[in-house]
């Protein structure tokens, strides 16, 4: 039997116990299956009140059913849902029953969404969208990933497509009807504008730099700094507990510790890096290699000191915060003159953390201003959507040499958007999207 003639079944909540525990079904038998348990069908999309039964007859629980036939569901399948007490027993007595039903089984991780993208209720930007919301730790990425899956990119790229299969008909009318005079051109010269004005979305679009799959992942925050600087003090004060070992003894961080922050709604990782300093300790070396490595593929270096120096060398287009750590005990003299912003700071008391949280929050802001309602959120879109611009460069390109080229190229760059929205030739990559997803969804 082919998987998908098989019903499926999952818990779609959260962690038990819980007040109420959602068990979803979809499949050509859903229905007989929620009327095995609740003794009837309920009518469709109306919440109704049912005592479900194993298949002895014996109770199992007083439960909410819900009732949706294909294909005006979720999955495009006949799907139930039942709403139940969410202990582990009550689940365990509703699983046994299900499957000891013949032709049901325990979903995979995503394979409900994966039937609703294969029934063409979803495209796969709308999948992805679907993913990050469900993983969203931050406001602004809920937001992000609520426009991709209400089909901010995937509404664009259909349209796009559908222009470009209209311009390559009209390139290949035009080679149809080549003895026909200044018929050809009357047809072509349309197609190569309607080709240009989708170049330059399409470019505009790939323009932002990548900064809606940075919110996606998080900006990346490094502190950096000599030994006993108070980095992990720093780190803790920023994270608002205990995640980094505090010593007076320098050389405590070898390794890098990570904590993502919430700052205002965008996501933050902060990494405490080992102290950068000449050492002889081979371990100390690495940490202190992994530092600058850090360092130089952050969005943003906080150099911590004493006396407000700065003992790192620029870190490519990094931007790089002078942090004058321990005011209580050296004073507030005046600092060294910083090419960026600078602060005063203590991190054991807490005094200008605010300040500086303040100005991280203004830079996360500043950051994704421009770029937050941007179309691209993973790098598989990005490279997709370059390879459509690059082909349609080329069919502009190629008109010259003959249309038949031109019309060629249209077809690879039809073909691009196609594997966006995953329409074709996307089957290798639907495994690696969907086990991604937990069971249920």
């Amino acid at each position: 039997m082919h998987p998908h003639d098989q019903t499926i079944f999952a818990l779609s909540s959260g962690r038990l116990p819980s007040a109420i525990a959602i068990v979803r079904l979809s499949g050509s038998h859903a229905g007989a299956a929620l009327q095995a348990l609740a003794g009837r069908l309920p009518t469709p999309r109306m919440a109704t009140r049912a005592l479900l039964r194993d298949s002895e007859g014996e109770p199992i629980d007083d439960a909410v059913v819900l009732w949706f036939p294909g294909p005006a569901s979720a999955t495009g399948e006949n799907v139930a849902e039942l709403h139940v007490h969410g202990s582990r027993a009550v689940l365990a007595a509703v699983f046994a029953t299900l499957s000891a039903l013949p032709d049901l089984r325990a979903a995979e991780p995503g394979e409900f969404t994966r039937r609703a993208f294969e029934n063409g209720k979803i495209d796969l930007t709308e999948a992805e969208g679907l993913d990050d919301l469900i993983h969203a730790d931050t406001d602004r990425q809920r937001r992000q990933a609520l426009r991709q899956l209400n089909g901010l990119l995937g509404d664009k790229a259909r349209n796009w497509r559908r222009q470009i299969i209209e311009a390559s008909a009209l390139i290949e009318a035009g080679i149809d009807f080549a003895d026909e005079g200044d018929v050809p051109e009357e047809l072509i010269a349309p197609a190569i504008a309607r080709i240009e004005i989708l170049l330059q979305e399409i470019e505009a679009s790939l323009s932002a730099r990548g900064r809606s799959e940075r919110l996606r992942d998080g900006l990346t925050v490094v502190i950096a700094g000599p030994p006993n600087a108070g980095k992990s003090t720093l780190m803790n004060q920023l994270a608002r507990r205990e995640v980094a070992i505090v010593s007076p003894y320098a050389g405590t961080t070898r390794d890098v510790i990570e904590v993502q922050l919430d700052l205002d709604g965008y996501p933050v990782m902060v990494i405490d890096t080992a102290g950068i300093r000449d050492t002889d300790d081979p371990i100390e070396q690495e940490g202190v290699r992994r530092a600058r490595a850090r360092a130089g593929d952050a969005d943003l270096v906080l150099w911590l000191s004493e006396d407000g120096s700065l003992g790192i060398d620029q870190q490519g287009e990094v931007p790089i915060w002078i942090v004058r750590n321990k005011i209580d005990l050296v004073g507030r003299g005046n600092d060294p003159e910083a090419a960026g912003p600078s602060f005063r700071i203590s991190a054991k008391q807490g005094d200008g953390i605010s300040v500086l949280i303040n100005a991280l929050v203004g830079f996360a802001r500043e950051y994704f201003a421009t770029n937050e309602a941007g179309l691209i959120t993973r790098e598989r879109q990005r490279k997709l959507l370059d390879e459509t611009a690059i082909a349609l460069r080329r069919s502009i390109d190629a008109v010259v040499r003959g249309e038949e080229l031109a019309a060629e190229e249209l077809r690879v760059a039809a073909f691009a958007l196609g594997k966006l929205l995953g329409r074709v030739d996307v089957e290798d990559l639907l495994d690696v999207i969907f086990r991604e997803f937990c069971i249920g969804k």
